[in-house]
This record gives structure tokens, C-alpha cells and sequence, in this order.
């Protein structure tokens, strides 16, 4: 057991060492930014891809008429407006989102490379996961600190890839679902209720043909969970049925996760810790804002919130997901997942 154990623990290391991308919460940004250069420049924040509600409600938060100070006077000052040319849910979307954005004084570009002149900070919220890749490189080559709105990627191999460029430029990039940032998750995150010894969170978990199952929607959960329980997850099962996705988890201490993504019924976000000082709710989602904090935030320091190594293990875990049911819900080793990644992706 011992033997395997370190057998996973290497693959895991060997991958994200191949990659570039550091180990610990804030290694990546410290190696970007040194502790005496930190601040950035600028305040300028451009958008790729406007067929998400996502930005709409981070552009009023910024642009609107009474933004709040915790954004430090960052604007949305351009965007480009592409976008999903076959995901019907999100092209459908973007000549009302460019009349949106326009409204509220945002330049719309005919291209990335004419976006990326205009501003210091990128958002990339285009919600097709297939086309981030691509996308990623543009502003990672132009040098611009970038925040990517859920699903990182298409792919687990396409999501290494993103940092492995990211971290090889130099460039600070990061990507979380607004979940992790309700009220609940965070407090359980910082010990209040003592250790976490299990959880159970649930979530909607919509599929979309061109994403893997959980990638799509089912995230925002997955993420809800991986908060609570850190990071470390080994192996994971799955159950699927049309109306819901049961996804379990053992972590390398023991503890057992578990992510329920419903396709039917009354949906909702939530879910249940089992902690030292007793059993409590993960709570509601508390909206955008704390996220977008987060975002400014990063954007003003060049401290990454969240490391590539967790998104990482989320995405992991997520891609094993899918690997089990494909397998008839056998279990499936997140080591096997990084060990995977084509040469390129690390």
C-alpha cells in the first residue's frame, strides 16, 4: 500500500514539475512577483468573450454607477465579443451582451491582439472551454495577467497547459468558481468547525456534449467540495444516471468526499461537513462580488489565490469522474489522470 502510494505521489509531482507549476498555495505568485515588487500598474480590464452572464454582472460591478472601493478602481474598458461559434446557450447571447457592455462605456474590438493593447488585466470568460487554450496564449505571450472564468479548459490536458505557458512567461493567471468564495465554505476552510473529516456537497450539473460531464456545470460543486476538504483527493468513483451524478472520493488521509450534481428536481448549491466540533451546512451561494474581489485583488498584488496545484487536483478529479463511467463506475487514481498529460502539456 505504502509502495502505491508513493508511486501516485511521484506520477502527481513528476507532472506538475514538468509543468513548471510550483507546489503550495502561493509559490506560483511568489515566483512571479518578488515580495518587494508586487504591485502592478494599471487598472485597465478587458473581457474575452461575452457569452456568459458572467460578465455582465462583473461589469456592472465595476462599471456602475456606485462601484465599491473594494474593486480599487478597476474599469472594464474593452472587450471582444467571441465566443462559442456552436454552443447554442452561449452564442445566442452575445448580440445582447455587446449592447449590454457598450451601455456601460466598454469598447467592443474586432480582435484579442487589438483587445490586449487597450488593457493591463484580462478577464476570459468565453464559456466555451474548447477555445481557452488558444485564447490564454494570446494574452499570455502579451504578457497580461489573466483571470479564467469556469471551465478552465475543455480538458485536464488542456488545463496543464494553460499553466505550464503561464508559469514558463511568468504570467499570473488563476481560475475559480464563485462557489468557493460563499461565506460557509470559506469559514469551514479557515477551522472554525476544527478539522474537516468528510463532506457531501452538491451542486446543478447541466451537461454540455462538447465538455467533459462535470467540467460544464457540475464545477461549481466539485469546488464547493475541494474548499472544504483541501486538496489531496486520490481516487474517485462515479455513478451516473440521467437525473443525477454521484461522484465519490478518498482522500490520502482517509476522509471521504462526495459530490452530488443534480439534473432534476428543485436544484440548488449546498452541502454537508462533518467536522471535530460538529456536523454544519456549507451554506447558499453568496453571488459574484466576494469572487470579483478576489480577482481585483490578485490583479492589484499579483498574489494568485488560488494555486495551479488545487485548481489542478479539482480538474483531476473531475476527468477521473468521467473516466469511471466510461469504466462502469470502477475506480479510477487521480495519478493516472496527471500521468496521462501529452508531453506538450507539461
Amino acid at each position: 500500500m505504502k509502495k502505491e502510494q508513493n508511486r501516485r505521489t511521484f506520477i502527481r509531482t513528476t507532472a506538475l514539475a514538468a509543468a513548471g507549476i510550483g507546489i503550495g498555495a502561493n509559490s506560483f505568485a511568489e515566483s512571479l512577483y518578488p515580495a518587494s515588487k508586487k504591485s502592478i500598474a494599471g487598472n485597465r480590464i478587458g473581457i474575452i468573450g461575452l457569452d456568459t452572464s458572467h460578465v455582465i454582472a462583473f461589469t456592472k460591478a465595476l462599471n456602475g454607477p456606485n462601484p465599491g472601493p473594494e474593486y480599487s478602481g478597476f474599469k472594464v474598458v474593452a472587450a471582444y465579443p467571441y465566443g462559442s461559434k456552436d454552443i447554442k446557450s452561449s452564442y445566442e447571447r452575445i448580440p445582447t451582451y455587446i449592447e449590454d457592455v457598450k451601455k456601460m462605456g466598454v469598447e467592443i474590438t474586432d480582435s484579442i491582439a487589438s483587445l490586449l493593447d487597450k488593457v493591463d488585466f484580462v478577464l476570459l470568460e468565453t464559456n466555451d472551454g474548447r477555445l481557452h487554450l488558444e485564447q490564454a496564449m494570446q494574452v499570455i505571450k502579451a504578457g497580461k495577467p489573466f483571470f479564467i472564468d469556469k471551465p478552465i479548459a475543455a480538458s485536464f490536458a488542456d488545463a496543464s497547459a494553460i499553466f505550464a505557458a503561464a508559469k514558463k512567461a511568468n504570467v499570473g493567471v488563476f481560475s475559480a468558481s464563485s462557489l468557493r468564495y460563499s461565506v460557509g465554505a470559506q469559514e469551514i476552510a479557515a477551522g472554525k468547525y476544527g478539522k474537516v473529516l468528510g463532506a457531501e456537497a452538491y451542486s446543478p450539473c447541466h451537461l454540455e456534449s462538447t465538455h467533459p460531464d462535470l467540467f460544464w456545470y457540475g464545477i461549481h460543486g466539485v469546488e464547493s467540495l475541494f474548499t472544504v476538504m483541501g486538496s489531496g483527493c486520490k481516487q474517485v468513483v462515479r455513478i451516473s444516471t440521467p437525473d443525477v451524478d454521484v461522484v465519490v472520493g478518498t482522500w490520502n488521509d482517509g476522509r471521504v468526499g462526495t459530490f452530488r450534481g443534480l439534473r432534476s428536481g428543485k436544484l440548488g448549491y449546498g452541502g454537508t461537513v462533518f467536522a471535530e466540533k460538529g456536523t454544519v451546512q456549507i451554506g447558499e451561494y453568496g453571488g459574484y462580488n466576494p469572487l470579483l474581489k478576489h480577482i481585483t485583488d490578485f490583479f492589484k498584488t499579483g498574489i494568485v489565490p488560488v494555486s495551479s496545484e488545487a485548481t489542478l487536483d479539482i480538474y483531476a478529479f473531475m476527468a477521473a469522474a468521467d473516466e469511471s463511467k466510461r469504466k462502469g463506475g470502477v475506480p479510477i487514481n487521480l495519478a493516472d489522470i496527471y500521468a496521462s498529460v501529452p508531453k506538450r502539456s507539461r
